[in-house]
């Protein structure tokens, strides 16, 4: 008996109605098409079986299944001591395709949105079209702006006008001391811009973006910490090239290594980004920049291995894959990063810094010690300023001194 047999055998057996049965099996052929191993998918439906118990004994239709019973019967299973890891995602998967199937009802109104809801969409709008910022720098000036109001005005009316620079200097005397400084610098950033939105719209009668304390930012003097050939190599040792997760992971590993990628840049790559006729990568990097850069033969090589035998067939067009379910393009640059911890982890290489902007600084390093300079370095890194690129530059003060040539007349 195969596994989709055995599954609608279990189906057959739940509460439901014949059709919403046939249902929950398009549901089931849904999931496994996703990616999700048999026991994950038999769990699903066992979970789903509880579902129809409780729906018939509380005297229900499967067309009053929404958001508001669904937390009732999550927590039926929680005093029972039932409750499961993915029960409730499970539960809200099933809404979300019983709607698309026309099951079960669309909620016929939406909650009316908050004023400070209705401030950020209408700031949200103004970052996209007018600026044109990434979709992360837009969620982390969101946040920021979310947190200004709700610790500026609470729960009361949102009065604009009513802003001085007190509100200002308060907020952030209450909050940069348990902030990162990138996130205090996030923070000024974002309310700057906004401030300086109010004030074109006419919203506040002065401009407090000038009221906005600065957060200082001491460039780093030591130098930043990179990998050693013999270790970037042990790194991509660990790829078991034999299995679709090793040749993915090779791939990344390689392009991390080699033209010195972001992790975000990896994460959204598309099939489309690939020009394997003229042997050139389309890079999409910060602020929506692009560039073109040479793709090297071993990458080129890796990719196309893992193209052809390692990514599971998924809709998505972007290169790389989830190999658990659900089959899916990476999501960001955590997919990225977790790889690079694993890589080091498992070649026995302990950094303090383990994200993958450490292959970036090993890449500027290996350049730099190859006679590229500061302009040459920073076309590679997609740098716009080359005091960026310095910082990823700095030198190892420890292995100049074994180089070094004694001073004339001074002690050898």
């Amino acid at each position: 008996m195969n596994d989709q047999a055995l599954f609608n055998q279990l189906i057959q057996k739940t509460s439901f109605s014949p059709q919403v049965k046939t249902c929950i099996s398009n549901f089931v052929l849904m999931l496994s098409s996703k990616g999700y191993i048999r026991y994950t998918v038999y769990k699903k439906i066992k979970v789903i079986s509880r579902l129809g118990k409780w729906i018939k004994e509380k005297r229900l239709s499967i067309k009053d299944l929404n958001e508001e019973n669904a937390e009732r019967f999550i927590c039926y299973l929680k005093k029972r001591n039932c409750l499961q890891l993915g029960n409730q995602a499970t539960t809200k998967q099933l809404i979300d395709f019983l709607r698309k199937e026309n099951i079960i009802a669309t909620p016929a109104t939406k909650p009316a949105d908050s004023e400070i809801e209705i401030i950020l969409k209408s700031f949200l709008k103004y970052l996209k079209f007018e600026r044109g910022l990434s979709r992360s720098t837009m969620d982390k000036y969101l946040s920021a702006i979310r947190l200004f109001l709700i610790d500026r005005f609470g729960k009361k009316d949102i009065f604009l006008d009513k802003l001085c620079p007190k509100d200002i200097s308060g907020f952030m005397l209450r909050h940069a001391h348990t902030l990162s400084i990138s996130c205090a610098q996030s923070i000024v950033g974002a309310l700057r811009i906004f401030f300086s939105l109010l004030y074109q719209r006419g919203q506040i009668n002065i401009d407090l973006a000038a009221a906005v304390p600065s957060v200082s930012r001491w460039r780093p003097v030591s130098a930043p910490k990179f990998l050693k050939p013999e270790q970037v190599k042990c790194i991509l040792d660990t790829c078991d090239q034999k299995t679709p997760m090793g040749q993915r992971n090779y791939a990344i590993l390689l392009l991390l290594a080699r033209l010195g990628l972001r992790a975000g840049e990896i994460a959204n790559m598309e099939l489309e980004d690939i020009f394997w006729e003229s042997g050139e990568i389309l890079i999409k990097g910060k602020s929506k920049r692009q560039q073109k850069l040479p793709l090297p033969d071993d990458v080129g090589k890796a990719i196309a291995n893992y193209l052809r035998y390692g990514r599971p067939q998924c809709s998505s067009r972007k290169v790389f894959i989830c190999m658990k379910a659900p089959i899916q393009g990476f999501t960001g640059s955590v997919n990225v990063c977790t790889i690079v911890r694993q890589s080091l982890k498992d070649a026995g290489i302990k950094k303090d810094f383990k994200g993958a902007h450490l292959f970036r600084y090993t890449l500027a390093a290996n350049m730099l010690g190859g006679g590229a300079d500061i302009k040459e370095i920073g076309q590679v890194l997609g740098h716009q300023s080359p005091s960026t690129t310095e910082t990823y530059t700095k030198v190892d003060i420890g292995a100049l001194r074994k180089i070094a040539q004694p001073w004339p007349g001074g002690r050898l």
